[in-house]
C-alpha cells in the first residue's frame, strides 16, 4: 500500500481546494471499493484522498415525479432522479421509486460485487472508474443519465453516454468530481431493462452486458436507447441501433434486426474471460433479451429481475 494522506472535505468548494492543492495523485474518495484496490496494487498514484461521503450534495437521492398538468400557476418541480456520487449501491436499489421508475439501475446495482461492496460501492465511482465493462454504466446510458461534474472551473454536465474516454480514461478535467447524476423521469409506457452474461453466479466481470429503455405511443416505439458494456474500449451506446427501432412496431422481425445491428457495432477483444466471436454472439442475445424485457415492463407487465 502507499503512504497517503487523507481529508474529509467540509463543501464541495473545500473538496475542489484540496484536489487543487493535492495536484496530480490526488483523488476523490466517494466508495473507494476500485480506488483503495488500485492503490494497494500500486496500479493508480495515490498520496491524497480527498472523501466526499459527508456532503449533503453528494449524498441526495431524491425522485421527483412530473409536474402534473392542473399544478396551479408557477409551481415547477424539476423532475427525474437525483443520485448523489457516494450514496451506496444498496439504498439505490432498495428506493420504492427507482425500483417503479428505474429497473435497469435496480438489475445493474444489485450484482456489483457482493452485500459488502455495496454497502460501500457507489454509481458516481462506478462512472469515475470508467471501466469498459462496468456493469453500472451501460444502464445509466440507457436511462439518459448525465453527470453534474464540479471544479475549480465551475459546474458542468456530462451525458454519461460521453463520459468515458478510454480504459479507466474519463472526461473529468484536474480538480474535477462527480457530484451527483440525474436521470429523466421515464415516459408513461415505457420500460427499462439490463442483462450480463458472466462465467459465475456472482461477484465476476461482465464478459457482455447490455441495457434498453423503450417509450410507446400505441403499438409503436417513440423513444429507445441501447447501450453495452465489456465490447469496446469504453461503455458503448448504440443510438444509431435504437433509432432504427424508432417509429415502427418492436415485432421479433424489429428485435432480430437490433440485435444483429448490436452485434456488428460492438468491438470486442479475446481475453481470459471471452474470446472476440463469443462476445459477438453474446451481444446479440442480450440486447434481444433486453427489448424484450423492457417492452414488457412498458406494457405493465412484471417482469423478474
Amino acid at each position: 500500500m502507499q503512504a497517503l494522506k487523507y481529508a474529509r472535505a467540509a463543501s464541495v468548494d473545500d473538496a475542489i481546494r484540496l484536489l487543487r492543492d493535492g495536484g496530480e495523485a490526488a483523488r476523490v474518495l466517494a466508495g473507494g471499493t476500485d480506488l483503495i484496490v488500485q492503490a494497494r496494487e500500486r496500479r493508480r498514484e495515490v498520496h491524497l484522498l480527498v472523501d466526499i461521503k459527508r456532503l449533503a450534495e453528494t449524498m441526495v437521492l431524491a425522485y421527483h415525479a412530473p409536474t402534473p398538468p392542473d399544478a396551479p400557476p408557477g409551481f415547477y418541480i424539476y423532475p427525474g432522479l437525483e443520485v448523489g456520487a457516494a450514496v451506496p449501491l444498496y439504498r439505490v436499489y432498495g428506493d420504492p421509486d427507482v425500483q417503479r421508475h428505474y429497473r435497469a439501475l435496480v438489475e445493474a446495482s444489485h450484482v456489483i460485487g457482493g452485500t459488502a461492496i455495496q454497502g460501500r460501492a457507489t454509481l458516481g465511482g462506478n462512472l469515475a472508474n470508467a471501466s469498459p465493462a462496468a456493469d453500472s454504466i451501460p444502464a445509466m446510458m440507457a436511462l439518459g443519465g448525465v453527470a453534474r461534474v464540479v471544479g475549480a472551473g465551475g459546474t458542468r454536465e456530462i451525458p454519461v453516454a460521453e463520459f468515458c474516454t478510454g480504459p479507466g480514461r474519463s472526461a473529468l478535467q484536474p480538480t474535477e468530481f462527480i457530484v451527483s447524476l440525474y436521470f429523466p423521469p421515464p415516459a408513461s409506457r415505457s420500460g427499462s431493462a439490463w442483462e450480463r452474461f458472466i462465467p459465475r453466479n456472482e461477484m465476476d466481470i461482465a464478459v457482455v452486458n447490455a441495457a434498453a429503455y423503450l417509450a410507446f405511443e400505441g403499438d409503436t416505439v417513440s423513444e429507445a436507447r441501447l447501450a453495452l458494456g465489456a465490447v469496446a474500449p469504453t461503455p458503448l451506446a448504440l443510438p444509431d441501433v435504437a433509432a432504427a427501432l424508432v417509429g415502427r412496431p418492436l415485432d421479433d422481425a424489429a428485435i432480430d434486426r437490433a440485435s444483429a445491428a448490436a452485434s456488428a457495432a460492438a468491438r470486442p477483444i479475446s481475453d481470459m474471460r471471452g474470446t472476440e466471436a463469443q462476445r459477438r454472439r453474446l451481444v446479440g442475445v442480450l440486447v434481444g433479451r433486453v427489448l424484450r424485457k423492457a417492452a414488457a415492463r412498458a406494457r405493465g407487465e412484471e417482469v423478474p429481475a
